[in-house]
C-alpha cells in the first residue's frame, strides 16, 4: 500500500467516525444531561474494574514470586 492511500483511507476512516457519532448523538434516547451521567457512571466503573483488577494482578504476581524464591532455595541447596 503507498503511503497516499493510506491516508486517503484513514480519511474515510475519520469522516466515517465522525458522522457514526454525530448520528448517536441525534438518535440518543436519553437527554444529553442524562447521557453524562451514565457516560460518567460508566467510566467510574470501568476505573473501579481496572484498579481492581490491577490489585489482583499484583497479588497473584507476589504469590508466584514468592514461589519462585521457595522452590530457587530448594534447588540451590
Amino acid at each position: 500500500m503507498r503511503g497516499g492511500s493510506a491516508v486517503h483511507y484513514l480519511g474515510f476512516l475519520l469522516v466515517g467516525m465522525a458522522l457514526g457519532a454525530g448520528l448517536a448523538l441525534l438518535f440518543a434516547p436519553r437527554s444529553g444531561k442524562d447521557t453524562r451521567r451514565y457516560l460518567a457512571r460508566r467510566a467510574q466503573d470501568g476505573k473501579d474494574y481496572v484498579a481492581s483488577t490491577g490489585r489482583e494482578l499484583l497479588k497473584q504476581a507476589e504469590e508466584v514470586v514468592g514461589r519462585g524464591k521457595v522452590w530457587a532455595s530448594k534447588v540451590a541447596q
